[in-house]
């Protein structure tokens, strides 16, 4: 298949748009699938984990691929609600362009806006389709302006809809002017409907002025008010689309078959190959300062991004990787820039959702699960050792909920644990810790569905069955002033002695995380020891100080220290620097930092003066309140996520059931002084009757 006919594509929307029954309607029309899947009767292709079928939802983003009218298309399924967003990250890291799924109904909704702000961050072409026309309440030009009001998304209508909600029959193409009506799975062309002809002229002279702004042929074409024909605009729509200028907005109903041949039509016509792409560029392992670029061409040193891993029960772990440049095939041995370790690749293969097609080899834009490695997660780099760099890897947001875990039969323990390594392999946002002091598992994720599922999975794929304690929030611990630490570490036990000294200063570094500086001079630290100083310091970090929760933003400088020639060792500096860092830490004014959560409610009018009371009593902040709809309101708001929990109930309860909300993680601000009291307390509490 030449590069130019390829697309890799992802699918993103609000939870409930109907973005998975569009990806079934795709891939039954593509023939990849014989007979179409359904959602809500858990028999959708893509939602193949138990807990998809079960929820009607997608958990896991699925790499499938089709073909249409000569052309191959990658497809990536992606999850829309805010708790699996890290699947969205990745996804969006390795597709080309993506097709943003909005209901005809609920419009613009709070995850749309994520997902769009998310492929905005990874410059992400794409066009919008508005699905779901055939509902009650469904309107395409209302959907198409709170694009542009909420999403700034320059959108404008290539479609015109023949009737809407129970007698939408049809679509009118504004560019050919040619009408669709659709009769079962076939769609029909017929003469435009007389009561339409001038919406269609006004649309499209609408789009011809759109753009006549990104194209001198079309503008002097407008300014003397002369046709523009069909290849002209679409060339013009494909380029400015590639552009980020402009975003097409198509329509249909994927659950009744309406539209969807249309859509594939405009995958093809509108959104990019790798070609479109152009070159990715990596920085060079060796010199950090040097770039390199890598062009979609097979010829080219090879590259390529593990983006998801999937443990299978028959082929055991399939790591989901976008190969940008370079051939790889069977058996070849690959570099994990990100790892510096070899990997060899055992089988590769082409996934058609629950099928797999094996080849022996594949190149540029080609999106493959590849058997047989072993050290590469999400996110990492593969190259060839000719050429060793990374690309740009995968932005993953702190988890920021925890519970504490453990075997109902204690025999269980070491496969739950077996369980979670493998879990933590899947999925980057998910952590898991031991905590020495009460010995038990405590696992962290990004939400408490996020949270229940992991659960549930334990139960049906791994057959653990678990005890949960509640769901509690990951604080993170951090300092507020600057402090010097003087430790000596000396220990004599029968034969060998331990010596370590280490003079260190601690700085907050708010908002950039650890970093080590070293300053020694003068040899008075080996240099073998360094690291161990440094990876002294990581174990405590992770493990925290003054409650058990990671430390973050901290600056450590290295000074000074001493050594022995016959007792000192990576241990005795490891054992050193963790308790200097220790005392440093305490004296230097800790404080716990909470996850402050983005939320936004959507409201009826009469209920806004009771949430926005609510949402002040869980201390939350009030951003901003905008008309959402006729009737009604949404209110954003920042608050924190211990006064979060159980939110859900509260709000049915004083909207009758009328209002909803979603929340996405913002940032890590610190604990009011009395809260930090009580929660101190508290875990002091805890650990005291765990003994």
């Amino acid at each position: 298949m030449p590069l130019n006919k390829v697309r890799n594509i992802g699918i993103a929307a609000h939870i409930d748009a109907g973005k998975t029954t569009v990806t079934e309607r795709i891939l039954f029309f593509t023939g990849t699938n014989r007979k179409m899947g359904e959602v809500h009767d858990g028999q959708a292709t893509m939602d193949f984990m138990k807990q998809e079928q079960e929820r009607g939802i997608t958990i896991a983003s699925a790499a499938i691929s089709c073909a249409w009218k000569n052309h191959q298309i990658n497809l990536i399924d992606t999850p829309g609600h805010v708790d699996f967003t890290v699947e969205v990250e990745r996804s969006l890291r390795v597709i080309d362009g993506m097709v943003a799924v909005f209901c005809a109904v609920g419009g613009v909704e709070p995850q749309s806006e994520t997902v769009w702000n998310q492929a905005d961050r990874y410059r992400v072409p794409r066009f919008a389709f508005i699905n779901k026309m055939d509902r009650t309440g469904a309107d395409f030009l209302a959907v198409v302006d709170q694009m542009n009001k909420f999403l700034d998304a320059n959108a404008v209508p290539f479609h015109v809809p023949i009737g809407a909600e129970e007698n939408f029959e049809g679509i009118i193409d504004v560019i050919s002017r040619k009408a669709f009506v659709f009769q079962e799975m076939e769609s029909v062309e017929v003469a435009i409907p007389e009561d339409y002809k001038q919406k269609v002229e006004e649309s499209r002279a609408w789009a011809v002025e759109k753009l006549a702004e990104f194209n001198d042929e079309i503008m002097d074409l407008f300014m003397e008010d002369k046709e523009v024909s069909a290849e002209l605009m679409k060339k013009a729509l494909r380029e400015a689309t590639l552009k980020l200028l402009i975003t097409p907005v198509f329509c249909g109903a994927a659950y009744k078959n309406k539209g969807v041949q249309m859509l594939l039509d405009s995958v093809v016509d509108y959104l990019p190959s790798p070609v479109d792409v152009g070159a990715v560029i990596g920085t060079d392992l060796d010199n950090p300062e040097k770039l390199h670029t890598c062009h979609p061409s097979p010829k080219e040193p090879f590259s390529a991004l593990a983006f998801k891993l999937i443990h299978d029960p028959f082929v055991g772990q399939q790591t989901f990787t976008r190969i940008f440049s370079g051939t790889l095939k069977n058996g070849m041995q690959v570099y994990n820039a990100t790892k510096g370790k070899h990997e060899r690749v055992g089988r590769i293969f082409r996934i058609h959702a629950k099928d797999r097609e094996e080849i022996s080899e594949a190149g540029p834009g080609d999106i493959v699960a590849l058997i047989g490695l072993k050290v590469t997660k999400t996110g990492d780099t593969l190259c060839g050792d000719e050429h060793r760099f990374l690309l740009e890897s995968i932005h993953i947001p702190p988890s920021v909920i925890e519970l504490k875990i453990n075997p109902v039969k204690r025999a269980d323990l070491q496969k739950l644990g077996e369980a979670l390594h493998k879990l933590t392999m899947e999925d980057p946002s998910f952590n898991v810790r031991f905590d020495d002091e009460t010995e038990e598992t405590v696992i962290a994720g990004m939400g408490e569905l996020h949270l229940e599922i992991i659960v549930d999975r334990l139960k049906h794929e791994f057959k653990v069955e678990a005890e949960v304690g509640e769901p509690a929030v990951a604080f993170r611990e951090t300092i507020t002033s600057e402090v010097e630490s003087n430790y000596k570490h000396s220990k004599q036990t029968g034969g060998k002695g331990q010596f370590a000294h280490i003079v260190m200063r601690l700085e907050p570094n708010e908002g950039k995380g650890y970093e080590f500086i070293e300053k020694i001079k003068g040899g008075n630290i080996p240099a073998e020891y360094i690291p161990s100083v440094n990876k002294g310091i990581l174990k405590t970090i992770e493990r925290g100080v003054l409650a058990g929760y990671p430390v973050v933003d901290v600056k450590v400088v290295l000074l000074d220290g001493s050594f022995h020639p016959v007792d000192s060792s990576d241990m005795a500096f490891q054992t050193c620097a963790s308790i200097g860092f220790k005392q440093g830490f305490m004296k230097a004014d800790p404080i716990l930092l909470e996850p402050m959560m983005k939320v936004e409610v959507n409201t009826p009018d009469e209920y806004i003066g009771d949430v926005v009371g609510n949402l002040n009593r869980r201390r939350g902040k009030i951003e901003a309140m905008r008309r959402y709809r006729k009737g009604s309101q949404k209110v954003n708001a920042f608050v924190p996520l211990m006064e979060m929990f159980g939110y859900a109930t509260q709000l049915r309860n004083i909207s009758s059931g009328r209002a909803n909300y979603s929340m996405e993680f913002f940032k890590y601000t610190p604990l009011p002084k009395l809260i930090q009291e009580e929660v101190l307390k508290k875990i002091a509490d805890e650990k005291k009757a765990g003994r």
